[in-house]
Formats: structure tokens, sequence, C-alpha cells
């Protein structure tokens, strides 16, 4: 195929950005002192999310290696799908009892998964 004829909407990319470093979860050991350091690794990593998004702003992702803290998941992870997928999540699970971090009517909980913070 020549390549003044190459499709971009054919084209499929995996970018995977990510920091790593030591434990940084309140309560486990040395936390306290390497919090700061979580907070500048999740704002590297948010930051290199904006500009992937700015080159690639309708991308999409899939659930287990996503954007921990994407802000427009139902779109990225379920498209035109998510008020129908939500309508049967709310049929079959009413009481929010699977949960998984920006699954289907993950909304109602809190980010931390484990509060539930709204209802129907």
């Amino acid at each position: 195929m020549p390549i003044g004829s190459f499709r971009v909407l054919e084209a499929f990319a995996l970018a995977i950005i990510a920091d790593g470093g030591a434990p940084a979860f309140v309560n486990m050991p040395g936390a306290a002192s390497q919090e700061s350091d979580a907070h500048g690794a999740a704002e590297r990593v948010s930051a290199a999310m904006r500009a992937l998004t700015k080159a690639a702003p309708n991308a999409g992702s899939y659930v287990a290696e996503s954007d921990y803290f994407r802000s427009d998941w139902q779109r990225a992870f379920w498209g035109g799908n998510y008020p129908r997928l939500l309508a049967v999540k709310r049929r079959y699970d009413p009481d929010g009892l699977f949960y998984v971090r920006h699954g289907v009517g993950s909304e109602a909980w809190s980010e931390d998964g484990f509060t539930h913070v709204r209802t129907r």
C-alpha cells in the first residue's frame, strides 16, 4: 500500500506510561517519607497522559492497563455502550456488590473503593 493511502483510523498503537518506586500508601513501612515522591510520580504520569491525550484526543483504552486517574474513563473504556451497560449493571447488581476501579457503575463509590457514596 503506498504511503499516501495509509489510513490513520486503521492504525494501532499501545502506549504505557508509568512511574515506579517503593510503596507510598498510608500504614505501609516507610510511607510517610515517600508520600511526596508518590505525588510527584503521579503528576509526572498525569503530565505525560495530558500530552498523549492532546496528540490523540479520542483515543481509547482498556481497563486492565488504564490511567488510574483518568477523568473520562466512561467514554475511554466503554464508549457509547456505557448507558446501556450501566442499566444492565443496575438491574443485575442493584446493590453494587461487584466493584472495580473504573468499572461500570464505579462512580457510585469513593476514590478508594471502600465507601458507597451514591445510590442509583
